[in-house]
């Protein structure tokens, strides 16, 4: 089982990213997936959820609105559409499987900061 993020990087306040996960080992069109990020000293927040099929996604209040959450099951890839950065989005972003056999698993995670 393997998840492996990109797109990470700095980038200004106001601008967008776009963070890529490939998953493997698993499978993925049967798995819910979910993107987390985590800041020194802060507690993880779960940033935004997807259900195997990619119907249903579920947002933190704080970037309801300014991140997407998308999957392409053909080419077993979720993808986090980050628009309308602030500082406060600063933090490591990570790839998780979010349900099944494998729950929990995640990537190495991908650094974003959002700085002027």
């Amino acid at each position: 089982v393997q998840l492996v993020e990109s797109g990470g990087g700095l980038v200004q306040p106001g601008r967008s990213l776009t963070l890529s996960c490939a998953a493997s080992g698993f499978t993925f069109r049967d798995t819910a997936m979910s993107w987390w990020r985590q800041t020194p000293g802060k507690e993880r927040e779960r940033v935004a959820a997807i259900s195997s099929t990619g119907e249903t996604t579920n947002y933190a209040d704080s970037v309801l609105g300014r991140f997407t959450i998308s999957r392409d099951n053909a080419k077993n890839m979720v993808t986090l559409q980050m628009n309308s950065l602030k500082p406060a989005d600063t933090a490591t972003y990570y790839c998780h499987i979010a349900s099944g056999d494998h729950l929990g698993t995640r990537g190495q995670g991908t650094q974003v900061t959002v700085s002027s």
